[in-house]
């Protein structure tokens, strides 16, 4: 007899081979420069419930530029696993052709010729449009926000997550769950909270006094959808208080708590879900561990680490759906759920391509009228660049190589350190920088940017710690983004090695001397997780910088020996 397992791949297989992901076809339309909308959404609607599923959209109201990663490294277990794999070989294991829009979507090979010829992706009115789409064909569609929402732009800080969270009500999602929103403050988030007309969830959000869940993030909730009863569990970041400032949001306690999912999906069950959804933001490797663990649900919409893949990945009988960021895609997933059990799937990961799909006018009204009182301070060019500038990858992006430089010019440096975070649109060679473009990269509410005196011995310190955060094998030990971005300092890592032994070579880059341990260098950054740390504001340190400039040049370096690939 068959097993559900066996069941739920060969229905992986028989969506592949159907084109459910829809890449091969319709990338070979595109490159003929035929695309629709239509062939972009078009899906042959299975069984009795459908997920719509948006995750990381940072605040991007408007259609943006955003580069893939082209080195996204996995170790342990992942190491060669998806989404630990990235151009060409990406695009050979999905049977992505070169120069089609998938090529384009998904990847960073050819990345600005390509986005010359597609254009911009995402926009929340292109979004809607996909959303109303799905919800023609399946009325009774569950559209899930994966959180990282209420963060991330210019309009997101002035209105303290407003704008955002008006678009994304006139959206109508059933359920988010958190990780950014909570550095707009407890207070602040409460306030919003309260306010929202559908579920906040987070079963591994707790009352941090008396370690018990916070009774404003409820664990589950419930839904009936195609004769199904549904159970969708919210897991918001695990590490919130590690990654960002706990200060800001004192009264709560986090972590991955898979003992209690697992009560939770067992009192589910015991009250009749026939349907176990996890709408997570633990990060896709997270992710992966947590469902080896706990047994019972049927899918993980996965978020936080920004990955975008055609298809879903099966462990054990979960499949695990990762549906990429600012944005740019949309997921659907079609259920077949018979006498309470998942029998088997579709999925199609639809690019939001926004010279290709039709914005909904009426979302396209209420994003205007948010970003209206702010209209002119967004469009003021503030420079130029003539390099392709973009964030995405476990090293220094060229984004962040202008940050860098801007900390060392502006702060009177030796060296810069700039977080490794993983939001932030692309600008192409040739474009102005506006201030939105240069908010889009730094915004945030605990933006100031230090000076302080760091010994040669403390910088290494530092530099092990998060490259352990990065390159732990073990996923629940992987608490950071990407490696912090370096400025005026250059060293090498070797991937493999235990925590403590990653990290030599450290060079001071502008006189080629080795770091010395016991000097103390001047070092300028942002984005402190310490309560009371001062200095200017990030944007204004690099707005200074660019104006100084006038154009901006960043083709990239390779300060960062990487080994043990």
């Amino acid at each position: 007899m068959i097993s559900r397992r066996d069941f739920l791949q060969t229905s992986m297989a028989a969506s592949a081979l159907l084109g459910a992901s829809g890449f091969g076809k319709w990338g070979r339309l595109a490159a003929q420069q035929a695309l629709t909308q239509d062939q972009l959404t078009q899906f042959d609607t299975f069984g009795n419930v459908s997920l719509i599923h948006v995750t990381d959209i940072h605040a991007q109201l408007k259609p943006i530029y955003f580069r893939e990663p082209s080195v996204n490294l996995g170790v342990g277990p992942n190491k060669g696993e998806v989404p630990h794999i990235t151009g060409a070989d990406f695009r050979r294991m999905y049977g992505i052709d070169d120069g089609s829009y998938a090529h384009y979507a998904l990847s960073s090979g050819d990345f600005t010729a390509l986005a010359r010829e597609y254009g911009r992706v995402g926009g929340l009115d292109r979004v809607a449009t996909v959303i109303n789409q799905i919800r023609a064909d399946r009325p009774d569609a569950l559209l899930l926000d994966g959180g990282d929402t209420w963060h991330g732009s210019y309009t997101c800080h002035q209105t303290q997550g407003q704008d955002m969270v008006t678009v994304m009500n006139a959206l109508k999602p059933d359920a988010m769950t958190f990780h950014w929103e909570f550095t707009l403050g407890s207070e602040r988030v409460r306030e919003i909270v309260e306010g929202l007309p559908f579920a906040a969830l987070g079963q591994n959000i707790f009352d941090a006094e008396w370690d018990e869940p916070a009774e404003m993030f409820p664990p589950y909730q419930f839904f009936e959808r195609g004769g199904v009863k549904i159970a969708v569990i919210g897991q918001a970041f695990p590490y919130m208080p590690i990654a960002n400032p706990g200060w800001m949001f004192p009264e709560y306690s986090f972590g991955i708590r898979d003992e209690h999912m697992q009560q939770m999906v067992d009192e589910v069950r015991s009250q009749g879900a026939e349907l176990v959804v996890c709408l997570s933001h633990n990060g896709f490797d997270v992710d992966k561990k947590m469902a080896s663990i706990v047994t019972g649900i049927d899918v993980i919409l996965s978020g936080h680490t920004h990955d975008a893949l055609p298809e879903p990945v099966l462990v054990g009988e979960t499949i695990i759906v990762a549906s990429g960021s600012n944005g740019k895609f949309v997921s659907r997933v079609d259920l077949d759920v018979r006498d309470g059990r998942m029998m088997g799937f579709r999925h199609k990961l639809i690019p939001i391509l926004s010279d290709v799909i039709e914005p909904d006018k009426e979302v396209a009204a209420v994003i205007d009228e948010v970003r209206a009182p702010y209209a002119d301070a967004l469009a003021e060019v503030i420079g130029k660049t003539d390099s392709l500038l973009y964030r995405r990858g476990n090293f220094n992006g060229t984004w962040d190589d202008v940050i860098c430089d801007a900390l060392l010019s502006q702060r009177d440096a030796e060296i810069a350190l700039s977080p490794g975070v993983r939001w932030g649109p692309s600008l192409l060679p040739g474009q102005d920088i506006t201030r939105e473009d240069l908010w889009g990269v730094t915004s945030m509410s605990y933006g100031e940017a230090y000076r302080t005196e760091m010994t040669g011995e403390y910088l290494k310190v530092v530099l092990e710690d998060v490259a352990d955060n990065l390159f732990n094998p073990d996923p629940y030990y992987q608490q950071g983004g990407d490696m912090v971005r370096t400025g005026g300092l250059g060293y090498r890592i070797d991937i493999t090695k235990p925590q403590g032994e990653r990290i030599s070579n450290l060079t001071l880059l502008p006189s080629g001397e080795a770091i010395d341990p016991a000097r103390s260098y001047s070092v300028a950054g942002w984005a402190s997780v310490n309560e009371g740390t001062e200095g200017p504001k990030i944007w204004d340190v690099v707005e200074a910088h660019i104006r100084d400039k006038g154009t901006i040049s960043a083709p990239g370096h390779d300060s960062v020996e990487v080994v043990g690939l």
